[in-house]
Parts: structure tokens; C-alpha cells; sequence
């Protein structure tokens, strides 16, 4: 089959690796019919290594199921169904505490022998587990908004849960990319009163404002930290849901947090040292958030989808042939595009 490998930094290619078997008599084999390409994505994009061991890309998908091992029993051939952004048994301790990020038999795809998800098809552990199938055929419009179940929304939502947003809050999102985005729509879902969406690119800020977000904040630093507290009497917002994972972006955060409230991180760290001083907490500040167990959320999120209740899949900017791909890595890195889809 064919699937998208990256040799280093700007080196993206889409070659011939072996097809997906059945390996475990819990694994499924998948037809991917929609994948796309992540802003996490990009880190490696910009920063791997040259190595002659190339990184299978791609973690979010849907598709339909070709093949199931002996142990999968909620599953069946001609199957349509979405995946997480990690794999999981759905059955340990873990998973079910809802922390499927921490399942003790999970892990990554595109590692371990693991397929990456953008590719023709795939090999799926723990099927039962993982995948979740949809109540749509394979042709469904609304699978561009079911895709963003594996990963982007599942990821805003949960910026909006660890915050504990609730009806009447008020909330800042900083971030106007695609878990930005979601997280807009999370928020909106359970019962913002205010939103206000850091970002200062208009074309998404405008999409912002059709899923929610009440006022639109351009400025960064301190000018739009000032803004922020313009807005609110002073004060800044109850809950701040950071979507961008570098250090400016939480400094941000602590700057537009009301004191006593909730600062949610669901960006990639891209740093280490956390501003977190003494005056920061003298104003009892809580800081939550973390890796998004999407596994949890999915059939939480769905029928919202299905009512037609939000459209997240609008995030989706480009839609490109997996031969295309590299054109898809170039067109996000460079800002000229917010997410791609990738069609097989």
C-alpha cells in the first residue's frame, strides 16, 4: 500500500510499505477513507533529523473495516468508523477512568511496528477498544466533521472540560488554529457566556465567531492581555483554554486569567520552564489540562455532529490526494492553509 513517511525536516514522501495484516486476534484491518494532517505534525516536519529509518505519519482517520481478528466482536466487515488519535483496550484501569492516554496496553500510532494513518489502509490494535463505528455509509457529508472526532475536537473539548466551563462562564481561548477552533466550540457547548478568541489571522478569527466566540482579540502580549481585561470589567475571564503549547501563549494565559480561575493547556509544550511565579500564586491560579483522552469523548461528541448541531468539520480548508501530501505539509507549515484533509 501506499503511505506517507518522513526522512527528515521538509522531506515528506509517499512510498510503498508493506499492507496491513493481522497480527493479534484483537486487531482490525481499516481502509482509510479520510485522514489529515495535524499542527503536531509539524514539529517533526520542521525539525527531524535526517535517518534512513523513515517516521510513519499521520494519527487521525476514518475508514472502513476490511478485516477483524478472532477476539473482535463489536466490529464487522464494511464497518464505517473513526479512531483516536491513540489507541487503547478500553478495559484497564485507566481507560476506564477515562484517561485512555494512559491505557496500560495503548500507545502511539506510526511507532512499534504500529501503521501511521495516512495511507491507503491500516492495521488497528485493539479494535474493540479503539474504534468507534458511525451511524453514517461511507459517502456521508458529514464525515469531514466526523473525522474531527479523532482528535481536534475530542482536544478542545477537553481544554473546555479540565476547565470545568460551565453555563454563564466566561472564557478566553488563545489560539485561532483548528483546536482553537474546537475549543471555541467546546466552550459554546457548555453554556459560555463569553468567549473571547486570541488569534490574528481573520480568515480564522471569522470562523471563530460563527462557532461562538463573542469578541475577537488581534493583539498579543501585553496589548492584548489589556484588551482581554477591557473586555471584562477588568478582571479577565474565569477559565483560559491555552491551544497553542509555546511559552508566550501560557505567559498570555496567566495574564488574561481571572484570579481563582482555571487555565487549561491542551497545546503541545513546546518549552519547558513554566512561568509560574510567586505573584501568580498569591492569585490562586489552577492550572490543568494535558494530552486530550479523545477515546473518552467520541460518542459524547458525536450526535451533536450527527444533529447537525455544530459543524467543526469547517476547520477543513483543503482537501488534497495523498499523493498531494507534501503539498498539504508546505500549505499549514506556511500558514496558507488551517487543516487538511487527505483522501486516499
Amino acid at each position: 500500500m501506499r503511505a506517507t513517511l518522513l526522512y527528515a525536516a521538509d522531506d515528506v514522501r509517499v512510498e510503498n510499505v508493506a499492507d496491513p495484516k493481522i497480527q493479534d486476534p484483537s486487531d482490525a484491518v481499516v481502509r482509510i477513507v479520510l485522514s489529515c494532517i495535524c499542527g503536531s505534525d509539524l514539529w517533526p516536519y520542521k525539525s527531524l533529523p535526517r535517518t534512513d529509518n523513515p517516521r510513519h505519519m499521520g494519527h487521525e482517520f476514518l475508514g472502513v473495516v476490511e478485516e477483524t481478528g478472532s477476539e473482535v466482536h463489536t466490529l464487522k466487515r464494511g464497518d464505517v468508523v473513526v479512531a483516536p488519535f491513540v489507541y487503547s483496550d478500553n478495559t484497564c484501569a485507566y481507560c476506564r477512568e477515562g484517561l485512555h492516554t494512559s491505557c496500560l496496553h495503548g500507545g502511539q500510532w506510526g511507532v512499534n511496528g504500529v501503521d501511521g494513518r495516512q495511507g491507503e489502509a491500516t492495521r488497528v490494535p485493539y479494535a474493540d477498544g479503539t474504534l468507534v463505528k458511525l451511524p453514517v455509509s461511507e459517502d456521508s457529508e458529514l464525515l469531514p466533521d466526523l473525522l474531527t472526532l479523532s482528535d481536534i475536537l475530542c482536544t478542545g473539548y477537553h481544554a473546555a472540560r479540565t476547565a470545568g466551563v460551565t453555563r454563564g462562564d466566561s472564557v478566553t481561548v488563545i489560539g485561532d488554529g483548528a483546536v482553537g477552533l474546537a475549543a471555541v466550540i467546546s466552550a459554546k457547548l457548555l453554556g459560555a457566556e463569553q468567549i473571547i478568541l486570541m488569534g490574528r489571522h481573520q480568515t480564522r478569527t471569522d470562523l471563530g465567531r460563527d462557532f461562538g466566540a463573542t469578541d475577537v482579540v488581534a493583539e498579543r502580549g501585553e496589548n492584548g492581555i489589556a484588551k482581554v481585561r477591557e473586555l471584562t470589567g477588568g478582571e479577565g475571564t474565569r477559565k483560559v483554554l491555552e491551544c497553542v503549547g509555546l511559552k508566550d501563549a501560557i505567559e498570555q494565559s496567566f495574564g488574561v486569567v481571572r484570579d481563582g480561575g482555571t487555565i487549561s493547556r491542551v497545546g503541545a509544550p513546546q518549552f519547558t520552564d513554566v512561568p509560574f511565579g510567586f505573584g501568580d500564586f498569591l492569585r490562586n491560579i489552577t492550572l490543568t489540562g494535558g494530552v486530550a483522552p479523545a477515546r473518552a469523548y467520541i460518542e459524547e461528541l458525536m450526535p451533536h455532529i450527527l444533529n447537525r448541531e455544530i459543524q467543526p468539520g469547517r476547520v477543513f480548508d483543503r482537501v488534497l490526494a495523498l499523493e498531494e501530501i507534501a503539498d498539504g505539509y508546505r500549505a499549514m507549515n506556511d500558514r496558507a492553509a488551517l487543516k487538511v484533509i487527505i483522501r486516499p
